[in-house]
């Protein structure tokens, strides 16, 4: 199964480091407050919330069983305000997955991972998909300063790559899919819905896809 490659680290500067013109500086300048513990991204009423998760598991022979999946979960109507999370090592086929997604949504032309721009918008028969890519994840300001919050709140389907590493900023997903890859290159798919919109898809999707 074709998966999206994940670049090498760059450099970067920290938002807190100290740069050489900053040697005259007095004490309250270099060294200020630390800011206010940021709030998720997304409010989510823990009503929703089911404890604890139902949990699923199926296997993807092929990259073709993937499309299957991708596409029958497409065409499930809790789909269009759902939050998905995507976890796996790499190349388990992440990206991968969500192409075949994003082309079942009606998506045209090119569908890029957002590794490096980390926010990929698209936008197909009204409906808003946003697909993060947390891969490079270093300083939560960076979500505030660009808006990350208030497109992650906003109405549409939101999917995430490599959550983790933004944990502290996000919700609880609706239902989370993790991708292991197989030593025969198939692929153990583990579904875990954590709240009832989760539950929605996951009682619309059949146990495995057919071939």
């Amino acid at each position: 199964m074709e998966a999206g490659i994940q670049p090498r680290e760059q450099p970067r500067l920290g938002a807190g480091q100290i740069h050489i013109g900053d040697a005259d500086l007095g004490e309250s300048e270099r060294f200020r407050p630390k800011p206010k513990a940021l709030q998720p991204l997304r409010t989510i009423d823990p009503v929703t919330l089911i404890h604890p998760p139902i949990i699923r598991t199926q296997r993807w022979p092929d990259e073709a069983a993937c499309s299957r999946f991708a596409s029958t979960l497409a065409a499930l109507a809790p789909l269009r305000d759902a939050y998905l999370e995507l976890s796996g090592p790499l190349g388990a086929g992440k990206t991968t997955f969500v192409r075949h997604l994003l082309r079942a949504l009606g998506i045209q032309g090119r569908v890029k991972s957002p590794t490096y721009a980390v926010l990929e918008p698209y936008e197909t028969g009204g409906l808003a998909i946003a697909h993060f890519d947390f891969y490079r994840f270093a300083d939560p300001r960076e979500w505030e300063d660009a808006g990350f919050r208030d497109v992650f709140g906003a109405p549409g389907l939101k999917l995430a790559e490599w959550p983790e590493k933004a944990r502290a900023l996000l919700p609880p997903a609706d239902l989370a899919i993790h991708i292991e890859p197989l030593v025969d290159e198939s692929r153990e798919i583990v579904l875990t819905a954590h709240s009832e919109r989760g539950r929605a898809l996951l009682e619309r999707l059949p146990e495995a896809v057919a071939a």
